[in-house]
């Protein structure tokens, strides 16, 4: 069910089960997670200097695929715990800027998918939000943070309560996701920019990814982020980039990273 493809700096990353709109059991997460891993490794061997995911079919991810559980055996801490949340602290812990394409349904652990990718571009017609209260069941994979964090309380319980669902388009208004494009333009205008951030200073990507990170995890303040990007930026003078970047600017012409 999962593909993973690696040319020309970018690792592409496919839920392959259009059949299932890409809905995840765990032999599937197992999978994702070993591509993520292979990747990764590619990326250690500068192999991969951006990743995309993406979803083949009408949807992104609709889920768990619940097709086969039974609700009195189910082990769900197993599953979101034990899984679920492993793998999304992976993906964003990935080595290298990360981007997801995201159309359809966009639900459940599709959207904790999305919670772990750098930058989500997202479709106007991807369905975003909480379906669970048609299966008695609570929103999860970060959706709780997610909305909260962006939508604030009042419209988060909002969406739990109804199980409406917001379109792609609402959802770059609200602040939820990066940029919003018709449907038919969403992979290749999503390629093209990998492709651009691909061929650019991986490290200090890595360095902002990192600065982020801490921003939202540790809630850091003004002075103290101030003083970690100093940090950040006193490393990155010694790197090849930083030198090649400042090199082409004096001598007016485009830089060539090397990530």
């Amino acid at each position: 069910m999962i593909e993973l493809t690696i040319s020309a700096g970018v690792a592409e990353v496919v839920l392959n089960a259009p059949e299932k709109m890409n809905a995840l059991g765990p032999e599937a997460l197992a999978e994702l997670s070993t591509a993520y891993d292979d990747a990764a490794a590619a990326a250690g061997r500068g192999e991969v200097r951006a990743l995309l995911l993406r979803g083949e079919g009408r949807g992104f991810c609709a889920g768990r695929d619940i097709s086969g559980v039974v609700p009195a055996d189910d082990d769900v801490q197993g599953y979101l715990g034990g899984l679920v949340q492993p793998l999304l602290q992976k993906m964003a812990a990935f080595p290298a800027p990360t981007f997801a394409a995201v159309q359809g349904a966009c639900l459940g652990v599709g959207l904790g998918l999305a919670i772990a990718s750098d930058v989500v571009y997202v479709a106007g017609n991807a369905k975003i939000g909480s379906p669970f209260a048609n299966l008695g069941a609570t929103l999860d994979s970060g959706g709780h943070w997610l909305f909260t964090e962006r939508l604030g309380t009042h419209r988060t319980l909002d969406l739990i309560y109804t199980a409406d669902l917001i379109s792609g388009t609402e959802a770059v208004a609200a602040g939820l996701f990066s940029r919003a494009m018709p449907a038919e333009e969403l992979l290749e205008s999503t390629r093209a920019i990998v492709a651009r951030v691909a061929g650019g200073a991986t490290g200090a990507f890595r360095a902002s990814k990192e600065l982020v990170a801490g921003i939202r995890d540790q809630r850091l303040g003004l002075w103290e982020s101030m003083a970690q990007e100093n940090a950040a930026q006193a490393a990155l003078c010694a790197t090849q980039d930083y030198a090649e970047g400042f090199k082409a600017f004096q001598e007016k012409r485009r830089p060539v990273f090397k990530g």
